[in-house]
């Protein structure tokens, strides 16, 4: 049995919501520069379908990207980088707990009220049973993130220390741009949304550019767009 169609309904094509959705998502724009920069190419859409796009496609195709991804992501066991950061809604303080690889791939985004054992206890267990039990566990000096290791039993991989912990650092920075660019958020739902749709599109054109040569980062950077435009194909 074939599957459905998700552009059916839709009169605009296809790619133009691909490129819309990835434009919103990817570069730190607002809904109205996209809408400025697909008319600069002749495309005349309204920023509110821009944004009814990314509510309808983007966690689709964030979740192709991870179904894909994570089938041979067996080395992101070997070591993860555990970081919280905080994120102001209606002017409340919450916080994004994020777990990144020791190739900086995000592999998992949870949003709490709370930093406490509750709470990172909370977000390991989904992390791990996503993508299993690493070998290493790199943390700050967070209370919070000893206890729950203690009570999962994975005390003993556990590393903390100086600069070792820059990895999941470094991984804040694009989030932050887009964050700005949003004019933060309203609801705890949005923010989770938008952050898991952000880290699966963010993993799939990382492409570590300051580790290869260019013409290997051309090859890698022409197949990932390839591949995003074939993500929600009937």
């Amino acid at each position: 049995m074939s599957k459905a169609d998700p552009f059916r309904y839709f009169k605009t094509s296809r790619e133009i919501i691909r490129l819309a959705v990835m434009m919103y998502v990817r570069f730190p724009l607002s809904l109205r520069n996209v809408e400025d920069l697909l008319h600069e190419r002749g495309i005349d859409v309204s920023h509110e379908a821009v944004r009814y796009w990314w509510h309808r496609f983007g966690p689709m195709f964030a979740s192709e990207i991870r179904k894909r991804r994570i089938a041979g992501m067996k080395s992101s066991r070997w070591r993860w980088h555990l970081d919280e950061m905080f994120v102001k809604i209606n002017g409340e303080r919450h916080y994004l707990w994020r777990a990144v690889d020791h190739e900086g791939e995000v592999l998992e985004s949870f949003v709490t009220k709370t930093r406490d054992k509750k709470a990172a206890l909370k977000f390991l267990k989904k992390a791990m049973r996503k993508h299993g039990r690493p070998e290493v566990i790199v943390t700050d000096g967070l209370a919070s993130h000893g206890a729950a290791l203690k009570e999962i039993g994975v005390a003993d991989k556990q590393e903390t220390g100086r600069w070792q912990n820059n990895r999941a650092e470094n991984s804040h920075l694009p989030f932050r741009r887009r964050e700005r660019a949003m004019l933060r958020f309203r609801r705890m739902r949005s923010l989770q949304k938008f952050a898991a749709v952000h880290a699966s599109v963010y993993n799939h054109f990382n492409q570590e550019r300051s580790l290869s040569t260019r013409t290997n980062f051309k090859l890698n950077r022409a197949a990932a767009l390839a591949e995003w435009r074939g993500l929600g194909a009937a």
